[in-house]
C-alpha cells in the first residue's frame, strides 16, 4: 500500500511539474533549424561502391497561432534539404545522383519539460531528383531529372541553453533521413 500511495505521489508531482511549464515557442517566434541527417533506406542494397553525402536540412519556422490547449502552438515554414549518392561497380560503370527537397511543413509544438520546445509536424513539398550514369555500361550513356511529391511526418525537440541557441532533433524526415540532428537559432 505504502509503494502505491508513494508511486501515486511521484505521477502527481510530475504531472504537476508538466503543467507549470511554460512555452517555449509562441506567436511571432522564428525559429531556423540547421541539421545533419543520418539514417534511410536508399542504396543500402549496395554492399560496396556507394558513397553518400549527409543529409543536409534547413527551416524555418515561424509562430503563428498560440493557446491552443492551453500552452500549445501552431508554427508554419519552408524547408529545404539536400543530399547525394555515387555508385562505382569497379567495371567502370556506376551513377551519380543528387536530391533536392524544397517544401513547407506545419508543427504543432507543446511544452513538457522546461527549456524544451517539443512538436510533432507534417512536410510537404516536392523532390528535385537527377541521376546520370559514370562510364559506359553495354554502349549506354543515361540520365535523367525526375522526382515529385514529397511528403513526411516528424516529432521533434529543441533544447534552449540560452533564450535563442538550441541543439534539435526530429525523427522521420521520410526515406533520404530517419534522423536528424542540428542546432537551431531563434531569431
Amino acid at each position: 500500500m505504502k509503494i502505491k500511495v508513494l508511486l501515486f505521489a511521484l505521477l502527481a508531482c510530475g504531472f504537476m511539474t508538466v503543467n507549470a511549464q511554460s512555452p517555449t515557442f509562441e506567436k511571432g517566434d522564428k525559429v531556423i533549424n540547421l541539421g545533419i541527417g543520418f539514417g534511410g533506406n536508399r542504396y543500402n542494397i549496395y554492399t560496396s561502391g556507394v558513397t553518400k553525402t549527409p543529409f543536409l536540412s534547413a527551416s524555418l519556422d515561424v509562430g503563428v497561432l498560440d493557446g491552443i490547449l492551453d500552452k500549445g502552438s501552431v508554427g508554419i515554414g519552408g524547408f529545404a534539404a539536400y543530399k547525394g549518392y555515387s555508385y562505382e561497380s569497379g567495371y567502370g560503370y556506376g551513377f551519380k545522383e543528387t536530391n533536392i527537397i524544397v517544401g513547407a511543413r506545419g508543427t504543432f509544438h507543446y511544452p513538457l519539460i522546461d527549456k524544451l520546445d517539443t512538436y510533432v509536424g507534417l512536410l510537404v513539398g516536392f523532390n528535385i531528383n537527377t541521376w546520370k550514369e559514370t562510364g559506359n555500361w553495354y554502349g549506354v550513356d543515361y540520365s535523367s531529372g525526375d522526382g515529385g511529391f514529397y511528403s513526411s511526418g516528424f516529432i521533434g525537440g529543441r533544447y534552449y541553453f540560452t533564450d535563442r541557441f538550441a541543439v534539435v532533433m526530429e525523427l522521420g524526415s521520410g526515406y533520404l533521413s530517419l534522423a536528424n540532428i542540428g542546432i537551431a537559432i531563434k531569431l
